[in-house]
């Protein structure tokens, strides 16, 4: 017998909490936001054991919260919908809210400096005076990426200065919400001279924002 009369729902409301009840399956949740990814390929993305990888999948299918396809003799995994982004989205935005110690770690591994909200950078997508460089990998660009962005990975950047305006601002954004990538090359551009900040929340935050994008 139940201890109480409701233990029945609670149980099944508390699947969703213990699927999200762990850094590991929070990070893949967060990569599988920003694309379809074989295990392989997850695993490689979110720096997480391959072994280890495919177990938590199974966890989070389980809560239906991923789901897959084939694709040949290839499985591919997948948010199970956009609902489970925004839901990402408001947990990550009330853990920040209410976590002090959140803050902090956020703070440690991208900076401190002000970013340019998604509402700013779409306001100002047609403003020559704004340049939007996607610095992840040219495959990731080529994906889907925010509309007029230019594609320099970070790697390349250093060397291809030349190709950007001094006279502009320069909006880097890379993946998900903590990816460090465009920070640092916001840090190298300033380095260089140029007048350069992060879009918050990156390609991840865009989407979640409503916006389009394109590719």
């Amino acid at each position: 017998m139940p201890r109480f009369a409701e233990e029945p729902v609670y149980e099944q409301l508390a699947r969703i909490g213990k699927a999200l009840a762990s850094p590991v399956r929070l990070r893949l949740l967060d990569v599988l936001d920003q694309g379809e990814r074989t295990v392989e390929e997850l695993a490689e993305a979110s720096g997480v054991p391959l072994k280890n990888t495919s177990a938590q999948l199974q966890q989070l299918r389980a809560a239906h919260l991923v789901t897959s396809r084939k694709d040949g003799t290839r499985v591919r995994y997948r948010l199970a919908d956009e609902q489970v982004s925004r839901f990402l989205g408001l947990l990550q935005g009330f853990a920040h809210e209410r976590l002090a110690d959140l803050r902090a770690a956020v703070r440690d591994r991208l900076g401190a400096a002000e970013g340019v909200t998604a509402a700013e950078l779409a306001a100002r997508l047609a403003d020559p005076g704004t340049v939007v460089v996607d610095v992840r990998s040219a495959s990731a660009y080529a994906e889907g990426h925010i509309p007029g962005a230019v594609s320099v990975p970070l790697a390349e950047l250093e060397d291809r200065l030349a190709e950007l305006p001094r006279d502009a601002e320069i909006v880097a954004y890379c993946g998900g919400p903590y990816c460090a990538v465009s920070p640092r090359a916001v840090r190298l551009l300033a380095g260089h001279g140029f007048h350069a900040r992060s879009l918050e929340g990156g390609l991840t935050g865009w989407r979640r924002s409503g916006h389009r994008l394109d590719g």
